[in-house]
């Protein structure tokens, strides 16, 4: 509850005042912690783990740089019996380990063993320990009325309180063709009239609140921020159509903020994923009152969105099931789940067989609640009938400051948006005095939660990983829209996080400047049923060419359910993978920017895809990816998108090329550069038939020899993006 939630952050405010040198919270997964999100302001990093103790200390132990700094860690009890003398055993040899405070948190309960039932951990709990740990009776704790003492030092005083704020509920905006559209507005209780940002979501706007804390920060900084449902969407009225209607939408809401009386006529956008989205769809309408726009992880192309170089993204069939049908069902009584717990429910045991039914069209859970995927279906990505939410080619529309923000890992259209946008702007903008643009990349999946984080997937990239998305928003909104001088302006206007160095750099521009090109040939292996090499010396022998059977009836899969750098060493050697390594590395290596692969192809079938992965592999074998799937994917037939579907001659060799791929990445001293294809990388992306006909209509599957060339007249390559530290801007 709120309460709990508020004592929570003022328990926490008391931590961070009194051990600023690193604070570390584990807490067990519940829902409690939805109410505890809003607060991780407060921490420098943060973990997430559940009540085993083993798990917990083992994470520990991995957190070499962290050793040594004070910590606190809280273990939920859940009703185990746990105990802080559970952890001496684990103490010795662990240095540093005199600085880690431990607290059990949790209801009185007996000692149930590993058998008995989970008892719930609530905030009062967590906030309670937390209190005592400075000596202050949580009975006497009445956390509607502040802090019992002022942070620094002495009596509370009123200015020591957070700023007051007023919320109007479900606040009608209206559209240009009638519907209304419905709003939660947050405004400071007093002053005014204020800059306003706009959030526009598919996903709920009460949920909003409960699971960022963008809008509570902007207030205290004396913004007005309309939080809104989009059209179709819990509260608002109409038909959702993703996507689709966000352009006018957003256009009529910016406008309609713009003239409110607490709004003084500067508006904001911002928000990530589809929130992210509807910023540029409504942006390159042009609302006069837009000043500043903070479009995270989103695309810049239809074409590399809802498909990915040619290929059907079957991504969207999880979401549409799990976070769109249920609301559509509730709001027009049709059958199925109508909550995302019951969608998430049967997703569990109905899932893999939905995304990988074929063909794509038989989805007839989707008929009424989501008519729009059918609708995408008919259209293949050649078709002008995208082009309604291409943002590339209207950036001279645009007059709003933006800032791009991505992650290497992010999905596969994010950093490919992020840049395309970016460099878009820069050269619309090439007569002004500023492009007033900037793109940050770091090394994140997708969501707000994992810019917070120092880790991703399976490598930790240490503290300088983790950023302050509220306040990264924020500086953009207090300079462009209060006209604060805090120097936005005039940092770097790229800034991306160099992967294995685990450092951030400063660039004039995308790609950064004093990066040259390195080409790295493909050839055989000897003998040729071993791994292949990478070289930097072109081929000169005559036909040669490495070949694998592709059977979509048994694709190669990724073995990983998140997004994020995952050890693959085990797909080497695995039917239908093909993998090319360089020598080791003499000295370090980096790598940043665009990445460009050229292959040659030829096949016994009409059609085919094709996978070109990079991979970092230690001296240990380990062989962890560097980008997510997606912008390492094209469909053979469509190696033209702009001349449309061009299907393949057996036994003709086919140059497909690559120019979305994207890192940066320090290949360290002894390590390989690794090159991975194969036809498939399920169950990201729909599968290719291999029969010429297209998988959103057709079933029918063949398998297929695939050769790769690499010879004299066919030399098959992938080009990095090599920076000379020397002349690179820092």
């Amino acid at each position: 509850g709120r309460s709990d939630a508020v004592t929570f952050g003022i328990s926490l405010e008391y931590l961070k005042k009194h051990h600023p040198k690193f604070l570390w919270i584990a807490l067990g997964e519940g829902d409690d912690w939805t109410h505890a999100r809003r607060y991780d302001r407060y921490l420098d990093y943060l973990h997430v783990v559940d009540s085993y103790l083993e798990e917990l200390w083992t994470t520990i132990e991995s957190m070499k740089s962290y050793r040594g700094k004070t910590s606190l860690i809280l273990v939920p009890d859940h009703g185990r019996g746990v105990t802080p003398e559970d952890w001496v055993e684990h103490e010795e040899g662990i240095p540093g380990a005199e600085n880690i405070w431990v607290a059990v948190i949790g209801p009185d309960t007996p000692d149930l063993g590993e058998a008995g039932p989970a008892a719930p951990v609530q905030l009062r709990d967590i906030a309670a320990t937390i209190l005592r740990f400075f000596d202050l009776d949580p009975t006497e704790f009445n956390p509607e009325s502040g802090p019992p003492i002022d942070l620094a030092v002495g009596p509370v005083s009123a200015t020591s309180a957070p700023e007051p704020f007023e919320v109007d509920r479900n606040v009608a905006v209206p559209m240009r063709d009638g519907v209304m559209l419905r709003a939660n507005v947050w405004t400071p209780a007093s002053g005014g009239p204020f800059p306003t940002l706009v959030y526009r979501t598919p996903y709920g706007k009460d949920a909003t609140e409960e699971w960022y804390t963008t809008h509570l920060r902007a207030v205290e900084r004396g913004y007005a921020v309309v939080l809104q449902d989009v059209r179709g969407r819990y509260e608002s009225e109409g038909d959702f159509d993703p996507y689709k209607n966000e352009g006018r939408d957003g256009y009529d809401t910016i406008e309609w903020a713009a003239a409110q009386p607490w709004s003084n006529g500067s508006v904001g956008t911002f928000g990530l994923s589809y929130p992210g989205a509807v910023q540029w769809l409504a942006a390159v309408e042009g609302p006069p009152h837009l000043k500043a726009m903070v479009p995270a992880m989103t695309f810049s192309t239809p074409r590399n969105f809802f498909y990915s170089g040619g290929v059907f993204d079957a991504s969207w069939i999880p979401w549409i099931h799990n976070s769109i049908a249920p609301d559509i069902r509730r709001r027009k009584d049709l059958s199925g789940p109508r909550t995302a717990e019951e969608a998430s429910t049967i997703w569990e045991t109905a899932g893999h067989e939905m995304r990988t039914r074929l063909p794509l069209d038989s989805l007839d859970e989707f008929r009424e609640a989501a008519p729009f995927y059918f609708e995408w279906l008919d259209h293949t990505p050649d078709d002008p009938w995208w082009d309604w939410a291409e943002i590339r080619g209207h950036y001279d529309q645009v007059s709003a400051a933006v800032l791009n923000l991505s992650g290497w890992y992010d999905e596969a259209y994010g950093p490919e948006g992020a840049t395309t946008n970016f460099n878009g702007l820069v050269a619309s903008r090439e007569n002004d005095a500023t492009a007033r643009t900037a793109l940050v990349l770091g090394p994140w999946i997708h969501g707000v939660d994992s810019v917070a984080q120092t880790r991703t997937g399976d490598l930790e990239f240490g503290p300088a990983a983790a950023i302050d998305y509220d306040d990264l928003v924020l500086r953009w909104m207090d300079h462009y829209l209060k006209g604060i001088d805090n120097g936005v302006d005039t940092e770097p206007p790229v800034r991306t996080f160099l992967m294995g160095e685990d450092r951030w750099h400063g660039h004039d521009s995308w790609p950064p400047p004093g990066t040259g090109p390195m080409s790295l040939y493909l050839f055989a292996g000897d003998p040729p049923t071993s791994a292949g090499v990478l070289t930097t010396a072109a081929p000169e022998a005559e036909r040669v060419s490495t070949s694998f059977v592709s059977d979509p009836e048994n694709p190669v899969t990724d073995r990983y359910v998140e997004f994020g750098p995952h050890d693959y060493r085990d797909l080497a050697g695995t039917e239908g993978v093909l993998v090319f390594d360089s020598p080791p590395l003499e000295q370090d290596l980096e790598v940043t920017g665009p990445i460009s692969a050229e292959i040659y192809l030829s096949c016994d079938c009409p059609d085919t895809d094709l996978w070109v992965r990079l991979l970092d592999v230690a001296p240990d074998g380990s062989a962890f990816n560097l980008m997510s799937p997606g912008l390492d994917v094209m469909r053979a037939s469509y190696r033209e998108l702009e001349r449309g579907r061009q299907l393949l001659e057996p036994g003709t060799v086919y140059r497909l090329d690559y120019g979305n791929l994207m890192t940066s990445n320090l290949f360290r001293k002894g390590h390989r550069i690794r090159v991975q294809i194969s036809t498939a990388f399920a169950p990201h992306f729909s599968r290719n038939l291999h029969s010429g006909e297209l998988e959103t209509t057709a079933k029918s599957l063949r398998s297929a020899v695939v050769s790769i060339h690499h010879d004299a007249r066919y030399p098959s390559r992938i080009t990095l993006p090599v920076v000379n530290r020397q002349s690179a801007s820092e």
